[in-house]
């Protein structure tokens, strides 16, 4: 058997970042068909299909996870004896893929990812926003910051903060008309309890949408009165607090990483550093500190 070159690693890498053989080859500065080649000739050598090959492009096979994570250590390694030789430290360094939803995306993760690129210049992220689960299973993410009261089981982390929810209204909305929330985040428990609490009462819905900013846009309109993150209501200029037809319980906020990679000492690393600045914006996440001017 060949011994394997870590320079073939470079090419399996850009196109489990990448998704796709062309765009690994413009990243690389390459042709798509040295690529092909490269990761066919690493294949063969080791006697696995890395990738499954589908219309959508090139995904991680699931149980080939912990070898493109090794491989990405290796990297990171690679990587930090040329910064050692050169400062005598091996800060964490590439690019952490950060996935969160919209409220987080908006207001509380690019100062802490500013922040941290800033002390730590070899760092970089690419932040991904979607209220829907990402399949971190696939490498479509490294780390999530997700509000929930329990993790799936596919997916491990530790709890950062809590994060509070209010109600909001813009001045002169009648009481009894509300925004609804749709798509992936009408299925939380929290939502359907209060909808189904405010049919009771007799509420007329008079829209709804699948985000909190666009919600948050819709109520100061004075479309309706709305269900809000505090972090997301509490920054609006012509919203104000109204009174709550639900108990509406903290909910935990954890930082997490696939469990099959959990203990990768990148990923590791770098969720400590994100909960530790998710800590310090406790109080704005629970809507007991003064909005930013």
């Amino acid at each position: 058997m060949h011994k394997t070159n870590w320079d073939d690693f470079r090419f399996v890498l850009a196109v489990a970042r990448m998704g796709s053989v062309s765009a690994a080859a413009r990243a690389l500065g390459v042709n798509h068909a040295t690529v092909l080649r490269r990761v066919a000739g690493i294949e063969q050598r080791l006697g696995v299909e890395l990738f499954e090959k589908s219309v959508r492009g090139y995904d991680i096979a699931p149980e080939k996870l912990r070898l493109i994570e090794a491989a990405r250590e290796v990297e990171a390694a690679v990587n930090a004896v040329e910064r050692m030789a050169q400062a005598g430290e091996a800060p964490l360094a590439g690019v952490i893929r950060l996935t969160s939803t919209d409220a987080f995306c908006h207001e509380i993760l690019p100062p802490i990812v500013a922040r941290m690129s800033m002390k730590t210049p070899d760092l970089s992220f690419e932040l991904l926003c979607t209220n829907a689960h990402t399949d971190l299973s696939r490498l479509h993410a490294d780390v999530t910051v997700r509000p929930t009261f329990k993790l799936p089981e596919d997916l491990y982390g530790e709890v950062a903060g809590q994060m509070a929810f209010g109600f909001y209204a813009a001045e002169g909305v009648r009481e009894d008309h509300w925004l609804s929330l749709s798509g992936t985040i009408a299925r939380l428990h929290f939502a359907q309890k209060m909808r189904e609490r405010l049919e009771r009462d007799g509420a007329v819905f008079r829209a709804s949408a699948d985000s909190f900013l666009t919600l948050r846009a819709m109520a100061e309109a004075g479309l309706g009165r709305a269900m809000l993150p505090c972090i997301i209501g509490d920054q609006s200029p012509t919203l104000h607090r109204v009174y709550a037809p639900v108990d509406m319980p903290p909910v935990p906020v954890f930082v997490a990483s696939h469990a099959d990679l959990a203990d990768a000492p990148r990923l590791r690393q770098a969720r400590a550093r994100i909960a530790a600045a998710l800590e310090a914006e406790e109080e704005r996440l629970l809507g007991i500190a003064p909005a930013a001017a």
